[in-house]
């Protein structure tokens, strides 16, 4: 979808709603961007929001109300770090406020919510795209190139393995890996293949000695439109020997076979190869690192018309992975995601408030008639 652009004179001026931990993380990231320039600060806590710009020297307007604090600082864009059950209400009110949205992922909390805003984005005409930080290493551009390389890709695996003990809302959650992180791996999947998975097969338990109310491990296995599989296997109680952040993958295609640690640069190893030994790739475009590379992301976007790859339209696949995994889990059966999507579809028509917004999905039919994907046997709208 064609979205608005914003006029290339001078930095794009935004305003960041959050000014938690993650929001002061952001504040360092557009201080360090040329092309990007902070005018307004907004926060529910407003002593906070004061304290926050005091510390960074920071001279923003500052507020608890976006709509004044846009209006005062002449804002042209807006960067959502609140929590992910405000974000629904906060990226529509920016985007019907005529301003672009860079939201924290997840884009929101569950597909029903993604789906309001896909709509929302369709008739405000601004953009909304989500910051999902971990497509953006330049390790794993290059590995996706060399994928591109081997042919057909029949596997793919990504190992996690982390134990961190961060206390808090994670260890309460029915299940901490599948919805707190593994997304990453699930939108980096996408990413290397160009494509979205049609159903999943997920089982999660909790180890004996794990420190989470949930279920912290899970093994997750999707099918994807031209067969390939993708197997994700993670823990967060998996002390010793831990993998990367970004976890291990492998992957087996017709031509040969790459890997990627996570945090080195990708190997590659072609089926004709003599030494039976693989090659480092390197080289290639660089890209900034994390939400850097997605504020960077954002900026081109806005200037020039591009669609980025955490559109909103896109993104909602990444979430109907995780929906979809926790789904299977529960139920101990393989979930279409054509499925998840339509079932989403519906409760984002019951639950919808605005009649442009409402007016907008409905002129759907279903989710899949807009996203692309296959209406599941005997759904309707």
């Amino acid at each position: 979808m064609a979205h608005a652009l914003v006029p290339d004179d001078g930095p794009l001026r935004v305003v960041l709603v959050g000014a938690g931990n993650m929001g002061r993380a952001w504040m360092r990231t557009i201080a360090s961007t040329p092309g990007v320039h902070l005018v307004g600060l907004v926060d529910l806590d407003l002593a906070l929001a004061h304290r926050v710009a005091a510390d960074s020297a920071a001279s923003v307007v500052v507020g608890d109300s976006l709509a004044h604090v846009v209006n005062v600082s002449d804002a042209q864009a807006v960067i959502d770090v609140t929590v992910p059950a405000a974000h629904r209400a906060v990226n529509t009110e920016a985007l019907f406020l005529g301003l672009p949205v860079l939201c924290e992922k997840p884009i929101a909390p569950t597909v029903a919510e993604a789906l309001s805003l896909v709509a929302a984005e369709e008739v405000s005409g601004q953009l909304l795209m989500t910051s999902q930080s971990r497509r953006y290493y330049p390790q794993l551009a290059r590995f996706k190139e060399a994928v591109q390389r081997l042919g057909p890709v029949g596997l793919v695996t990504t190992e996690f393995f982390k134990a961190p003990h961060f206390g808090g809302f994670r260890d309460e959650m029915e299940h901490p890996l599948l919805v707190d992180m593994a997304i990453h791996a699930f939108d980096a999947a996408r990413y290397l293949l160009d494509s979205d998975p049609v159903t999943v097969d997920c089982r999660a338990f909790n180890p004996s000695w794990s420190w989470y109310r949930g279920d912290a491990a899970a093994t997750a296995i999707f099918t994807f439109a031209e067969g390939t599989r993708y197997t994700y296997t993670g823990s967060w109680c998996s002390p010793g020997l831990e993998t990367s952040w970004n976890g291990a993958w492998r992957v087996s295609a017709a031509d040969g076979t790459a890997t990627w640690d996570g945090d080195g640069e990708p190997v590659v190893g072609f089926a004709d190869d003599t030494d039976g030994g693989g090659t480092a790739v390197s080289g290639g475009a660089e890209v900034r690192r994390e939400i850097s590379g997605a504020l960077d992301e954002f900026v081109a976007a806005l200037r020039t018309g591009v669609t980025p790859s955490g559109d909103v339209h896109s993104n909602v696949h990444s979430l109907a992975m995780v929906e979809g995994a926790v789904l299977s889990a529960a139920t101990n059966r393989s979930v279409d995601l054509a499925a998840v999507l339509q079932d989403a579809y519906l409760r984002a028509l019951n639950d919808e408030h605005r009649e442009d917004v409402r007016a907008a999905l409905q002129s759907w039919g279903s989710a899949s008639a807009r996203l692309g994907r296959p209406l599941p046997e005997g759904a309707g709208a």
